[in-house]
């Protein structure tokens, strides 16, 4: 795929971007399995967190197929 210029770095990337966009930042960075520490970029990081319907809605969403733990029921 490197030939094409698609590395799995690129589609982690434009599937966070993409979850980031459509879903929140705090989804984005749940989805990328990223924790919660004190080194965060922002106080708001603690704030904002996301759980696992959100991130199921965000994979149902995204893949256009269901998901049982999602809360979106339209996927």
């Amino acid at each position: 795929m490197t030939t094409q210029g698609v590395s799995t770095h690129w589609l982690r990337h434009t599937t966070l971007t993409w979850v980031e966009r459509n879903h929140g930042y705090a989804i984005a960075r749940a989805y990328a399995g990223h924790t919660t520490t004190s080194s965060d970029t922002g106080t708001t990081a603690a704030y904002t967190q996301a759980g696992i319907p959100e991130i199921a809605t965000a994979l149902a969403t995204l893949t256009n197929e269901p998901h049982p733990l999602a809360t979106n029921t339209n996927h």
